[in-house]
């Protein structure tokens, strides 16, 4: 092994990469082990109701920050749990509002991921690639904003998958940011929505239909935006080229 490639593999494993490791690694693992974990779930929404309602009463701007900064939490290290959370955003602040936040924490923390997973294994999965990936990476990222958008707008893939992906496919963060943002925002209100309606539901000891953005009322528009979404990679592979314009010219 030469000299150089010892150099690469030793910044793979540099201090601040093993510091980071432990810390996702550590809250992961207080996650788990606490009880947190209760509180976002159905359980959770219905046991603590009343007490979430009366902290937005007494402290609105404070109880939304906190809020941010669960939702931010959870999506950066991945924890289970987001959906509950973002039925709980709807219970305690209304759609509009509840949407808004979740938006903001969401992409925020999808964002930190993105970074995070470049920063620990991008290096690493570049040292490793080859032709065949090389290829791939070129081609998804010339029509990334596409690409993303798709997997935003139509649940085909868990959020954190999609999040690691494309860190680990070299999609520029500016691009990786709009399509999270923009892309969520119908499946988000769509549970804030439920999240609003969850009150009822809780005094007819019912249990909100999560499943309700997979109805063709919803999905439907979802997969036509998609669509919209994939007109320029169309258009790009089966559009007249410049040099066919050239030609005609």
């Amino acid at each position: 092994m030469s000299e150089q490639d010892n150099n690469k593999n030793h910044s793979l494993v540099s201090p601040k990469r093993l510091v980071l490791i432990a810390v996702f690694v550590a809250i992961i693992a207080v996650f788990f082990t606490s009880d947190v974990g209760q509180y976002l779930s159905y359980e959770g929404l219905a046991n603590n109701e009343a007490a979430m309602k009366q902290a937005v009463a007494d402290a609105p701007v404070l109880t939304a920050l906190i809020f941010v900064g669960i939702y931010i939490t959870v999506v950066t290290f991945s924890l289970p749990g987001a959906l509950w959370l973002s039925l709980a955003g709807g219970l305690m602040f209304g759609t509009s509002q509840g949407g808004m936040l979740i938006l903001v924490g969401a992409t925020i923390g999808a964002s930190l991921l993105f970074l995070v997973a470049r920063y620990l294994l991008g290096d690493t999965l570049q040292a490793r690639a080859g032709p065949s990936l090389e290829k791939f990476e070129k081609n998804f990222n010339r029509d990334a904003m596409s690409y993303l958008l798709v997997l935003r707008l139509l649940p085909i893939f868990p959020f954190f998958i999609v999040n690691l992906g494309a860190a680990l496919v070299g999609v520029r963060f500016p691009i990786f940011v709009v399509t999270t943002f923009f892309g969520i925002i119908p499946g988000t209100f769509v549970f804030a929505s439920v999240g609003n309606g969850v009150s009822v539901l809780l005094q007819q000891g019912q249990q909100p239909d999560v499943s309700v953005i997979t109805k063709p009322e919803i999905m439907l528009p979802l997969i036509g935006l998609a669509l919209l979404s994939l007109l320029p990679v169309v258009w790009r592979r089966f559009g007249p080229s410049v040099e066919t314009k050239n030609d005609n010219a």
